[in-house]
């Protein structure tokens, strides 16, 4: 294992920093690489397998666009609020058996949802879909920062971005092709499934990397302590802001974009998946162009172009869309916003969870927790205006640009 503990890592020194970054993509191997970027992708296929049948289900259980909104909420909900219980519970119990009962938990959970009879028992139901799912995403960071830090933490998180870059290019075509053959009900069964498979290998392939001696002793209030630390250290605030207002940003395109190509511009089930695939390999294609980037370049540059870049797209849409352009115009604004997020989140990411070592997982829960709560607060609000959505997206962009700006000032050592 990689073990550089530095919170002071020298970003001036690129030499050093690629080779450090190589020897830890290295030292995780690939089958490694490939459990945890399916585990840090779990946010996209909760929320992305069933978007094409947002307006199916709100049809088959009698509702309208914003209770079935909620559903999605409530999922952003439980991924916020399940890590600030998964993160420290990796500290002090270690990483690999918080992950194997929070998979088996997400495939029982899934199974349910797919049996749901009414809006309120689902979005019940998909908010412990996403406490379960929660799990992989705050203990695949945690892993990866138990690997390495500095400029190697951050190509290794971008390189995970790049490879579940797959999951919202195949779980809306997925959806999309699941809904010719059965209803919305077979997505939540395919999750189930994706669950144990994910149980499998991670049992297979995840060992534990938090040695005993490094665990966080103590209680609920030692890890109350934990987490306090974290959200009181003001720069990895900032850069965890800066990572949460992006996501809100996307949150608000995967709420609005359904209704508003869907129902607006009068798109097809599995045309929007192919859309919505699109965007997603615009983003990884961006992730990868930051990978590359990381070799000569800092994160802390990076991001700040990316959000810069990411504000200005989302000003750019909401041009287009309050002036009612064709959808051609829609698209060619909305990509470049979408893609941006493939430069800010891994570059965001490693900036905060760069200061903390032992206790990345409390570090990755406080970081996830603002990055689906804004998402879950942004999606009931997003309706099923296309203008709606755009000018949601640039306010959190705008506000995310002043984070970063701010983050970028505010040196020094965690507390």
């Amino acid at each position: 294992m990689l073990a550089i503990r530095s919170s002071s890592y020298d970003y001036r020194v690129s030499e050093v920093a690629h080779i450090h970054a190589a020897s830890a993509d290295r030292r995780l191997g690939r089958a490694l690489v490939l459990v945890l970027a399916a585990l840090s992708a779990f946010g996209p296929f909760c929320i992305d397998t069933y978007l094409p049948a947002l307006p199916a289900l709100a049809r088959d259980l009698g509702v309208g666009a914003s209770s079935v909104q909620l559903t999605l909420s409530s999922c952003l909900a439980g991924l916020a609020a399940g890590q600030l219980l998964a993160g420290p519970l990796s500290d002090s119990r270690g990483r690999r058996p918080v992950l194997l009962v929070g998979l088996a938990l997400f495939t029982a959970v899934s199974l349910a949802c797919a049996l749901a009879d009414s809006i309120a028992l689902l979005v019940l139901l998909r908010f412990g879909q996403g406490c379960a799912a929660a799990v992989g995403l705050v203990v695949s960071r945690a892993v990866v920062r138990d690997h390495a830090s500095g400029r190697a933490l951050a190509r290794l998180l971008a390189l995970l971005l790049l490879i579940n870059g797959i999951a919202p290019v195949a779980a809306p075509l997925v959806g999309g092709q699941l809904l010719r053959v059965a209803s919305w009900r077979a997505t939540f069964v395919a999750l189930a499934l994706l669950g144990l498979l994910l149980l499998a290998a991670s049992a297979a392939w995840v060992a534990e990397t938090l040695p005993r001696e490094q665990r966080r002793r103590g209680g609920a209030r030692a890890h109350a302590t934990t987490l306090a630390r974290v959200a009181t250290d003001r720069r990895f605030v900032l850069l965890a802001l800066t990572s949460g207002l992006s996501t809100g940003a996307m949150f608000a395109y995967i709420a609005g974009s359904p209704f508003v190509l869907q129902v607006q511009y009068d798109v097809s089930a599995q045309a929007y998946s192919a859309l919505f695939a699109l965007n997603a390999v615009a983003i990884g294609v961006a992730g990868a162009l930051n990978r590359r980037l990381l070799a000569s370049r800092d994160s802390e540059r990076l991001l700040g172009a990316g959000i810069a870049l990411q504000t200005l797209a989302t000003l750019a849409l909401l041009a287009t869309l309050a002036l009612d352009a064709g959808l051609p115009v829609v698209l060619a604004a909305l990509l470049p916003a979408v893609a941006c997020v493939g430069i800010v989140q891994p570059n965001a990411v490693a900036l905060a969870l760069d200061r903390y070592g032992s206790a990345a997982g409390s570090a990755a829960a406080v970081v996830g927790v603002l990055q689906y709560g804004f998402g879950a607060a942004v999606a009931p609000l997003v309706g099923v205006g296309g203008a709606r959505m755009a000018l949601l997206m640039a306010l959190l962009c705008i506000t995310a640009t002043i984070a970063a700006w701010v983050a970028a000032r505010a040196k020094g050592r965690p507390q």
